[in-house]
């Protein structure tokens, strides 16, 4: 898979105004009687280290489609900024062939991603994140990353790679670097998605997402509104709001719901 190719149309096949039935998955806000929960459903988990003192991120990609080290690096650097894992976050890679025809959906993500999961996403004192790097599109072919619940995540490379920018900018590492953590901000319970923000930083109109452009939770990081992004750099880190909800989530002094573990 030639990963370096410019981008097509910068981020017109990112996710066309991402709401919540994109980049969180068609039926990511119900509960699931399997308890995995909802993106946001390990939030504590992994903010707080009560429970869980380690923490491991999962990634399980077809041949070809592993991640740059960038986009996992910076992954790690923005998660140690927020959650409280004293024993550490490490990455594992495994190549995996998820045998699926046709395009993605929600479902699709959430059934191949229990398949291949090497452990439960809470063993012991460790924590397990999962992303999946398929082969292949999500059903709407806009949608370049998708959380579809509390502990899984996967991004299409595919879609990634046909978007191309007329200045080689940003590239399609800088898209799958803003992507990761964007995705995985979700898993996190970025923005609102199992709390209240006691600030007005949620976009009124693709609920989940930042009204901030300098967040990596900004809506438009997967939208066709390109033109924001054209001359500058995509956003890869979470903003004062943010971090402050996280903050406010792990000191307890904003209230926090539907978690599997607190």
């Amino acid at each position: 898979m030639g990963r370096r190719a410019p981008l097509t149309f910068l981020l017109v096949s990112m996710m066309l105004a991402c709401g919540l039935s994109g980049c969180l998955g068609d039926d990511a806000l119900d509960l699931l009687p399997e308890k995995k929960g909802v993106p946001g459903g390990l939030t504590l988990a992994c903010l707080r280290s009560s429970m869980y003192t380690s923490m491991v991120i999962e990634i399980d990609h077809e041949p070809g489609y592993r991640p740059f080290s960038s986009s996992t690096d910076m992954l790690v650097d923005r998660l140690e900024q927020v959650c409280d894992k004293p024993s550490g976050i490490s990455v594992r890679f495994s190549e995996v062939s998820f045998n699926h025809e046709g395009a993605w959906s929600a479902q699709d993500v959430r059934d191949k991603g229990w398949e291949t999961k090497d452990q439960s996403p809470r063993d012991g004192t460790t924590l397990y994140w999962q992303i999946l790097f398929p082969a292949g599109t999500y059903d709407s072919d806009s949608v370049l990353g998708v959380a579809v619940d509390a502990s899984t995540v996967a991004l299409f490379s595919d879609s990634i790679e046909e978007a191309d920018g007329p200045f080689g900018r940003p590239s399609v590492e800088d898209v799958e670097n803003s992507v990761l953590v964007h995705e995985v901000g979700h898993l996190l319970g970025l923005v609102n998605l199992v709390y209240q923000s006691p600030a007005d930083h949620e976009d009124d109109e693709h609920p989940g997402h930042s009204n901030n452009e300098d967040s990596v939770m900004y809506w438009a990081v997967e939208s066709s509104d390109i033109s924001n992004f054209i001359f500058g750099d995509l956003p890869n880190e979470f903003d004062a709001d943010d971090l402050a909800d996280l903050a406010g989530l792990a000191d307890g002094s904003i209230a926090i719901r539907d978690q599997l573990w607190s």
